[in-house]
């Protein structure tokens, strides 16, 4: 065997043998994506007004029972991490002491027998300092940008301290810190439920059978996984259309939390995404021009699905004949407004929200075509004529211009390069003139003007001179 097929024969073997192995690789099921940890911080009231009567005991008894129960439920729960801040239990009121507030069991992996203990030795003793704890929360949470951090504050009373714990609430929300706290009110009355509604996601425990509740619905929220199906909806509200880039931000702050390209499954229905439910979300998808919604609120530990209207068809740009264009390149606005939507290229089909649209073609001259109609999964072609060439030829430098012709009227559509002594300019078909002067030339009488006709597909010389 030649050296020379020798090799070829050791390359090709090695190339399918590396083929097979990253075929291989393709197939092989994916290990499943990793959840991220959830960090959740109880806010634990023990101020004296937790030694209060309570269904089967004082509210603080009814409150160790069920927490402890709680973090037993969680024990074994992976990716998740546990703290304890409580507020009113180191100083006795009267006199109130407002900076009562103490992390008491810090974040880290398997803590449970310590928050257990701690919750047990509590005794209620002083005032609620809830914004002021709000506030420490913040600093509780280790540096994170891949954790949930969760707090959850059960409390039986309101800010006692002139504090503003839903101004802290969202100062903590909007800076990223913490996602939208829960408050389990024990024994509230109406009024103080109302001061609650803006720190955070309310639960009502008048007894100890909805506190037990309100306790396992929180976790469920926190831990449970929650899908999402983006119905990307045509003219006929059907989901058929897909494909394109969507940006999902935080409704509250305003970050940015996701981004997804819309898919269709095998079986034509949108993809399951899985969001994060303690956040509303304004959603953006990017079409042309891009559709918002906003406000979507998500079910938690549920299937949601939302629909978003985006009905789009196409817009093809042809030149005919040759094309003389290196790049011609085309705005697409609204009609009637000069936003500039899109920049697309001839010999390019792209997507747009059905409706009119106004061109503007970067020709010489450019041509504008107004109410472009774009319909629901159609093509609309736009064509231009193919362009002609001229050649300028002139003897030295000088100043000229290129006029059109039209209705004897006469447009500048070209500015000569004034030290060229050759040039050649693509024009779209029609009537033209050239005005030009020579540099050496004083006077305005020395103008010089030529008419010439440019048809498609052809090429033409003018001397000047």
């Amino acid at each position: 065997m030649p050296v020379n097929s020798k090799y070829k024969s050791l390359f090709l073997a090695g190339f399918a043998s590396l083929f097979l192995h990253i075929s291989s690789l393709a197939q092989r099921p994916q290990p499943p994506i990793k959840p991220p940890l959830t960090r959740i911080e109880f806010l634990f009231d023990a101020s004296q007004s937790m030694f209060g009567k309570w269904q089967s005991g004082t509210k603080m008894d009814v409150a160790k029972k069920l927490m402890t129960e709680l973090t037993d439920s969680l024990k074994d729960v992976p990716d998740v991490q546990m703290a304890l801040r409580v507020f009113g239990h180191l100083k006795k009121f009267p006199p109130q002491d407002c900076d009562d507030t103490q992390l008491e069991v810090p974040f880290e992996p398997d803590n449970f027998s310590k928050l257990k203990a701690k919750i047990k030795s509590l005794i209620p003793k002083g005032t609620t300092p809830i914004a002021r704890s709000l506030q420490a929360c913040a600093n509780d949470f280790p540096l994170s940008d891949t954790t949930r951090n969760i707090i959850i504050l059960i409390t039986d009373g309101i800010e006692e301290c002139q504090g503003d714990p839903c101004a802290v609430s969202l100062a903590l929300q909007k800076k990223g810190i913490v996602l939208k706290p829960f408050i389990i009110g024990l024994g509230l009355t109406d009024e103080m439920k109302k001061t609650f509604d803006c720190v955070g996601s309310f639960f009502d425990a008048t007894n100890e059978v909805q506190f037990k509740n309100a306790l396992r619905i929180v976790i469920s929220q926190a831990l449970n996984s929650t899908t999402l199906q983006v119905n990307l909806l045509d003219i006929y509200s059907r989901p058929t259309e897909t494909n394109v880039a969507m940006t999902f931000y935080d409704r509250l702050t305003g970050a940015m939390k996701y981004h997804f390209t819309h898919t269709l499954n095998s079986r034509g229905v949108p993809d399951t995404l899985r969001v994060d439910p303690l956040s509303a979300y304004n959603i953006v998808v990017h079409t042309i021009p891009s559709v918002r919604k906003d406000s979507v609120f998500l079910t938690p530990g549920k299937h949601n699905t939302v629909g978003i209207d985006v009905p789009q068809g196409f817009l093809n740009l042809k030149i005919e004949g040759n094309n003389e264009y290196k790049k011609l390149e085309c705005i697409v606005r609204k009609k009637n407004e000069m936003a500039t939507l899109n920049v697309q290229e001839f010999g390019s089909v792209e997507k747009y929200i059905i409706g009119k649209y106004d061109l503007e073609i970067f020709t010489t001259p450019r041509i504008y075509l107004d109410d472009i109609d774009i319909s629901q999964s159609k093509t609309t072609t736009v064509q231009i004529p193919q362009p002609g060439l001229v050649t300028l030829l002139t003897n030295g430098p000088g100043y000229g211009s290129i006029m059109l012709e039209e209705n004897n009227i006469l447009s500048l559509v070209y500015t000569m390069n004034e030290y060229a002594t050759k040039e050649t300019v693509v024009l779209q078909p029609g009537n033209y003139r050239v005005v030009y002067r020579p540099k050496n030339s004083r006077g305005s009488e020395f103008t010089l003007n030529k008419p010439f006709r440019i048809t498609s597909g052809t090429s033409i010389t003018l001397t000047i001179n």
